[in-house]
């Protein structure tokens, strides 16, 4: 569409999945062996949106592998001093965006199952739209007409034009006084849905993506049980619900269960 783009926030430091973030950005930690930036890329290109003239990828802490990783496939928005946030990094884009709506992703969103391009149904550039999953507890904080925000949302230029760089967050600047203004729309996702970020979550969002199997990208000399192992990894201990990052190493006698290992030792309990 001519008149929308898209942005995926890749910036954060993702202190919850320290000590694993220490070494990547969030946005670059594997999910089923692909970067979750990766995978976000290609959730906006399912909208018809590719390249620099229509996609843009914000970097901040450890921005120089977010950079690198994402290459000539995107416009790139460094914010060399600190996160400006989801609202401040979208202010910093605002010659870029250029006049046009925006849809904004989370690049640590993991989602799975219904098409998430019905956020454009019948849209009218115009109201704000986010795409929410339906939860039981309606007394829960944070919810946007009973749902929970999952990942993706649909801004119109207008609501985007005044934004400023500085560090703030679009639920205070935007999502939240659309809402109040009448015109924050809801489109409901009932597929899977995981943030990632914590080590519970990421986790969880691996071992769905192996699909109650093993999906193994390394060598294997031990006993891989419903586990993700990544390009270069090796494996001759026991590895049971777990993800092994690339290149990493679990010996003979190690035994991981519901973890993540990162490196030779790095080990964080995803329980």
């Amino acid at each position: 569409m001519a008149d929308l783009c898209a942005v995926v926030l890749a910036a954060g430091e993702g202190q919850r999945l320290r000590p694993l973030t220490s070494l990547l950005p969030k946005a670059l930690c594997p999910v089923g062996n692909t970067p979750l930036l990766d995978l976000a890329l290609e959730r906006v290109a399912g909208f018809g949106l590719t390249g620099p003239a229509d996609v843009a990828v914000n970097a901040s802490y450890l921005g120089a592998q977010v950079v690198a990783h994402t290459g000539e496939r995107a416009h790139l928005s460094v914010e060399p001093d600190h996160p400006l946030g989801t609202s401040g990094g979208l202010g910093n884009l605002r010659d870029w965006i250029g006049g046009r709506g925006v849809l904004v992703g989370n690049a640590d969103a993991y989602l799975d199952g219904d098409d998430p391009q019905t956020l454009l149904d019948g849209w009218d550039g115009e109201t704000v739209r986010l795409l929410g999953q339906p939860v039981a507890d309606k007394s829960r904080p944070g919810l946007f007409g009973g749902h929970r925000f999952v990942g993706f949302s649909l801004l119109p230029w207008r609501r985007v034009r005044d934004l400023a760089p500085t560090p703030t967050e679009l639920v205070h600047t935007v999502w939240r006084p659309a809402e109040a203004a009448g015109e924050l729309e809801v489109v409901a996702f009932d597929g899977v849905f995981f943030d990632t970020g914590t080590p519970r979550d990421y986790l969880a969002a691996n071992l769905h993506a192996a699909g109650g199997g093993n999906l193994v990208a390394g060598e294997v000399t031990g006993r891989c049980v419903r586990s993700v192992v990544g390009a270069g990894a090796t494996v001759a201990g026991d590895v049971t619900d777990s993800v092994v990052w690339p290149g990493a190493v679990v010996a003979a006698g190690e035994r991981l269960d519901h973890a993540i290992r990162a490196g030779r030792s790095l080990t964080v309990a995803g329980r």
